[in-house]
């Protein structure tokens, strides 16, 4: 069953080590880049106003490039689940190549337990060396930026894509096995996978744990060291905060400014800030707005998870991933027997 699988899997596993090859030189070549940078950053942080400009500079110079590959490592699970999974059983059952197996001592269950546990076990190391090799390129990034809860940057970390890259092959076999045709399968795979993705970043990992709850003062500096302000719609609402103290924590929901009585900040209050405020001269990110919504007492509720919650989220998360296709992977072992 070994030379087997090999054999039918030689072409992927060749095209997969190539690809890796090719990424660990460039992550490396990259890692030792940021590593350079990072040291000439620290080299300037001798005071706050030098710190914060020479921070600045160095995300904004390595920000695009590390949010794009870990949006491309994003893509290796789906790949995965398209190109190995769904026509691993689609393609023999298409073709009807699976009888000649069948009609020999192996078992069904064992050829396919067999099959899947080889390819399964392939996508698993690649993807996992692939995200090990990002982690520690990025990891001086990561420490300045404190952005590691971020959505597309948590999945592209540490052990999390290992179990994407196991649902997604799972994922892949089990509709191929369901649907019967190459193609159809590989399109119903991504399309499925790519909606899994989307889902569980906004819809279950908030929820995986209970967050903390606090208020935020919205003085002027606090004002000026969040992200964003304001919305199209004219909304009173503030994004990109701090917890103080814990920057590295994620904030997992906001509430729009409010009074010190706890009703939201009228629109049209917040507007008149936002655009003509009285001159004063001051400086940061809002300057004049953010001296006028300090003066009004304003402050924000916010849920977040503290840093320390980060490494129980990954594994929470991956455990997610791995039980859900374990699930799929008993329901083709049960299936494959009326195949």
């Amino acid at each position: 069953m070994i030379w087997l699988n090999w054999r039918q899997f030689r072409l992927q596993a060749l095209v997969g080590a190539l690809g890796l090859a090719l990424v660990a030189v460039y992550l490396l070549y990259l890692g030792m880049d940021i590593r350079d940078a990072y040291d000439a950053y620290r080299s300037r942080c001798t005071d706050p106003a030098g710190c914060a400009q020479a921070s600045s500079q160095f995300q904004s110079a390595y920000r695009n490039t590390l949010l794009f590959l870990a949006g491309g490592l994003g893509l290796i699970p789906v790949i995965v689940g398209v190109f190995w999974g769904a026509p691993l059983i689609a393609r023999e059952l298409e073709f009807s190549t699976h009888r000649l197996v069948w009609n020999q001592s192996v078992t069904r269950r064992r050829w396919l337990i067999g099959r899947m546990a080889f390819v399964g076990v392939a996508a698993m190391v690649m993807t996992g060396l692939v995200a090990l090799l990002l982690t520690w390129t990025a990891s001086p990034y990561d420490q300045v930026a404190s952005d590691r809860f971020g959505t597309v940057e948590f999945g592209a970390r540490n052990i999390a894509p290992i179990g994407y890259a196991f649902l997604a092959f799972t994922l892949g076999t089990i509709v191929g096995l369901l649907v019967r045709r190459t193609l159809p399968a590989m399109a119903i795979t991504g399309v499925v996978f790519l909606v899994v993705q989307f889902a569980v970043p906004n819809l279950v990992r908030p929820h995986l744990m209970v967050p903390e709850k606090t208020s935020l003062p919205m003085s002027a500096q606090a004002i000026n060291q969040a992200r964003n302000l304001g919305s199209i719609t004219g909304a009173p609402v503030i994004g990109g905060l701090q917890v103080p103290g814990a920057p590295d924590a994620w904030i997992s929901r906001t509430s729009p400014l409010r009074t010190a009585d706890g009703r939201t900040v009228g629109g049209s209050t917040f507007n008149e800030c936002l655009n003509s405020p009285p001159r004063t001269g001051a400086g940061g990110t809002f300057g004049d707005a953010a001296v006028c919504l300090s003066e009004l007492d304003l402050h924000v509720d916010i849920e977040y998870q503290p840093s320390s919650r980060y490494w129980p989220f990954q594994l929470a998360e991956t455990g997610l991933y791995l039980v859900a296709g374990a699930f799929l992977t008993t329901i083709a072992v049960r299936r494959v027997r009326r195949a």
